[in-house]
């Protein structure tokens, strides 16, 4: 093959490998991370520890509560103030993270029957979830009552004035909108099918245009780079997704606590791209000590001077 030829292909073959490399850590952080509901809940369970996730929900729980319980402009304050403190405290029990575990489990369970397109009625009970409308377009919701009931029961440990009459309903709490849902359900998918064979054929793809370089040792200079390159996009990109993520979210929603959640979610991801990054580097920075190494040698055994030959004796 003309090395033209060869290199060209080369060049084709690391450049579709330097690209799918971050597209496959994408793919596979979407089905092995967040796909799965072990490592999800994994993920998420750190945050029940975590003081503004922590606030945004005793928050979130003392508002429902006061809008249930109807009392007047003079106790008002004292009794939010009351209820908000009880909550807060409730947050710091296991019960509390055996709570947050459940509705995680069930939110996760909802959002990924929801995205994998498959069936299913609306559920109750603790964690219930379901999903209201057609199979393409219905909101994913999850039932929190059993939350609520576990706070109502340490509001009336807590000696709360009327905390036994606090309602405890089944109430639907919307975690992805149906018009997300039908944006976000095809890339999912796709992303779910190449989350195996996007990093097995980038690591093909980069093996294959080395080997068909003329100049394998710059071949694999320009496999480091490349790789690098695309792992440092993918970190920008994670960024760029967390601001437009949070500055997307609805009026009084805490920014701080939803940053906690994404950098949880993301985490693992963003390990996959610094990693990938100290690989490209260190696999381009070998590349151009063994070409210096060698350009050395080269130089050294030209400037050598060359062997004294011996006189011939003449024969007698």
């Amino acid at each position: 093959m003309p090395h033209r030829v060869r290199s060209a292909l080369s060049a084709v073959l690391i450049g579709l490998a330097c690209l799918l490399a971050p597209l496959g850590a994408l793919s596979a952080w979407a089905t092995y991370g967040i796909g799965d509901s072990g490592r999800y809940e994994a993920a998420m369970a750190p945050l029940a520890g975590d003081r503004n996730v922590r606030d945004a929900i005793a928050a979130g729980i003392a508002d429902g509560i006061m809008r249930e319980v109807h009392v007047g402009p003079p106790l008002q304050g004292p009794v939010h103030s009351f209820v908000r403190d009880a909550v807060r405290s409730f947050t710091h029990t296991p019960a509390f993270r055996t709570a947050w575990q459940a509705a995680n489990r069930a939110a996760h369970d909802a959002v990924m029957r929801s995205l994998r397109d498959e069936g299913g009625g609306s559920e109750g009970g603790e964690g219930g979830h379901g999903r209201h409308g057609s199979a393409q377009d219905s909101d994913v919701t999850i039932d929190l009552a059993p939350v609520t009931e576990q706070v109502k029961r340490q509001l009336a440990d807590d000696h709360m004035p009327l905390a036994d009459r606090i309602p405890v309903e089944h109430t639907a709490t919307t975690v992805l909108r149906s018009q997300d849902a039908a944006q976000l359900r095809k890339g999912f998918q796709v992303l779910e099918v190449a989350g195996f064979w996007l990093p097995v054929t980038a690591a093909v793809l980069a093996s294959t245009g080395i080997l068909a370089a003329v100049c394998r040792r710059r071949a694999v200079l320009a496999t480091g780079l490349g790789t690098a390159l695309g792992a440092a996009l993918l970190a920008v990109a994670v960024a760029i997704g967390r601001r437009l993520t949070l500055a997307d979210l609805p009026d009084g929603v805490s920014r701080t606590a939803a940053g906690a959640v994404y950098d949880a979610l993301t985490e693992t991801l963003r390990q996959v791209s610094w990693l990938l990054l100290g690989l490209g580097l260190t696999v381009a920075l070998g590349a151009l000590l063994t070409a210096r190494i060698a350009r050395a040698r080269q130089g050294s055994a030209a400037l050598a001077p060359a062997p004294a030959e011996q006189p011939t004796q003449a024969r007698a």
